[in-house]
């Protein structure tokens, strides 16, 4: 039998030197005369082990990590194509701790199959979502997805349920599903790593939702930072077309389904799904007010559903285990899982798949291990670059949509960005003012013009220039920012300014130079 070698491709990998050690493994292996299959998987979410190199085993899987290309000659020295012991041995990947605490429904394959083998898909529970739906009526498939609880995953949390069943009550000649791939938030990689692990979850995830709302073609948008997601995604696409998944029969059913994938070029506001649909007819992408509707007048001003990859690729195991199955994990009305991603000062960094629940305490110290530096954590921002800073005090909020509205926050994306003592919060509410004035589209005059006058008054207040007179001003700012702003980015802004403001007041009164000297 011929040896098995799983090395990440994925891009968190790739970043931390994968591609370095499959060389230095090719070369190993010819040198030693050894004839091994490499599978450049995606990666299992455990970015602190990576590079994780795996072996198949009579045993099972093995793994080692994280390794260098320095490495490799004495894991071949080990034994380790058939698991033998070494510096870098990890055993089996799901008995790893970070791992196996997971519940994995999205992610399932995630790591473990060889992305762009559909047979390797399949053999791991792949289309059985699909195949079930191809045999319901589309009110039953709308009706499955609604009754399941899920939400959109991109940030809003809207029941990805009644966005189908709208577009699906909606007359017109041509429907379209449209992917939200435009993954910019910071500490967020859920999307990517999907895209580029199990790039048929998505596939299979808009097909199910062609299927179910009448639509007959897909767009996946792609942020043009993401080449290589781009490449796996097109690559996907056209094993599924051949295989019969995509076009005029969709697994030999009536169904007519197919999609393309489109490329932005990375600008922030296109995340937002109305000026995502400007940017795909080609125009600048600026926000629509609404309403219409996307899923009354969207794309080329056809019913359109907009979800994010993660929510897309939610549906597959819907449709598999049932909307009961998917229901039972969670709490309150967030049901099912969240991919919650640990980034930024943090000892464990990766993606923690879990039902709702978890408390932000126990997703930073227990699971995130703290900060990497070993100093205490000062804040956790939830929600990407417009989330709520959360102080230590807040530590007992559960991971759930209305939990975090309740303490003035929001979930967003689940992306998890930790900052240990040494954090200064007024420049982290610069920041935020300042990356709004950047990313606007202009659109909105409290987005475009308050996000620049928000930086020059927390400018004034950094140089300690009638501080209450400046908290005062850009409390104000926030105010008409969330409340008068055309979507989301200069909405959402407030969030990261009046959190930093309110849990850590300190570091909005700087102390006076002649005061510091004394």
């Amino acid at each position: 039998m011929i040896p098995r070698i799983y090395i990440p491709g994925d891009s968190g990998a790739l970043a931390l030197g994968a591609e370095k050690v499959a060389k230095a493994v090719r070369a190993e292996l010819a040198d030693r005369g050894i004839e091994a299959k490499i599978v450049r998987n995606g990666s299992r979410g455990a970015y602190f082990l990576e590079p994780m190199v795996e072996v198949a085993t009579d045993k099972g899987r093995i793994a080692y990590g994280p390794v260098k290309p320095s490495d490799v000659k004495s894991l071949f020295d080990s034994g380790f194509l058939t698991g033998g012991y070494h510096k870098r041995w990890l055993g089996a990947p799901d008995k790893i701790p970070f791992l196996a605490k997971q519940t994995r429904l999205t992610f399932a394959r995630c790591g473990v199959t060889d992305p762009l083998s559909l047979d390797n898909y399949k053999a791991h529970g792949g289309l059985k979502g699909l195949q079930n739906a191809v045999a319901m009526t589309p009110a039953d498939v709308v009706s499955q997805v609604t009754e399941s609880g899920l939400r959109g995953r991109g940030g809003a949390g809207f029941p990805t349920g009644i966005k189908w069943k709208t577009v699906l009550d909606t007359t017109a000649d041509r429907k379209y599903i449209v992917c939200n791939a435009d993954e910019g938030d910071s500490g967020t990689f859920a999307d990517r790593m999907i895209m580029e692990g199990d790039p048929f979850v998505l596939i299979e995830g808009m097909t199910i939702a062609g299927i179910a709302t009448g639509a007959t073609k897909g767009f996946i948008y792609i942020r043009s930072e993401y080449p290589h997601a781009v490449a796996v995604m097109q690559k996907a696409v056209e094993i599924a077309r051949k295989a019969g998944l995509l076009g005029l029969n969709v697994l030999g059913s009536p169904n007519t389904f197919d999609m393309e994938v489109r490329v932005g070029a990375g600008a922030y506001v296109c995340g937002e799904e109305t000026s995502l649909l400007d940017s795909l007819e080609g125009k600048r992408g600026q926000v629509r007010p609404k309403p219409p509707l996307p899923a009354h007048k969207g794309l080329f001003g056809k019913p359109t559903v907009i979800n994010n990859v993660i929510s897309l690729a939610s549906v597959p195991v819907i449709m598999d285990k049932g909307a009961a199955f998917y229901k039972d994990f969670g709490m309150g009305r967030s049901r099912g899982t969240i991919p919650i991603q640990i980034a930024g000062n943090v000892k464990y960094p990766g993606l923690y798949e879990a039902a709702f629940g978890m408390t932000l305490g126990e997703i930073v110290d227990d699971i995130g291990g703290g900060t990497a530096t070993g100093c205490p954590v000062k804040a956790v921002q939830v929600g990407g670059p417009l989330g709520a800073y959360f102080p230590r005090a807040l530590f007992d909020t559960p991971f759930d949509y209305e939990a975090f509205a309740a303490k003035d926050g929001l979930i967003g994306h689940a992306g998890i960005v930790v900052f240990d003592d040494s954090a200064d919060m007024l420049k982290q509410a610069r920041f935020a003012m300042e990356f709004c004035s950047i990313e606007s589209c202009g659109k909105c005059t409290p987005c475009r013009i308050g996000s620049t006058r928000g930086v020059e008054v927390l400018d004034r207040l950094a140089q300690n220039i009638e501080p209450e007179k400046q908290i005062a001003l850009v409390t104000d700012l926030c105010n008409t920012m969330k409340f008068g702003s055309l979507c989301a980015l200069g909405g959402f802004t407030p969030y990261p300014v009046m959190s930093a403001l309110n849990h850590f007041p300190d570091d909005f009164r700087p102390t006076p130079v002649a005061e510091a000297a004394e």
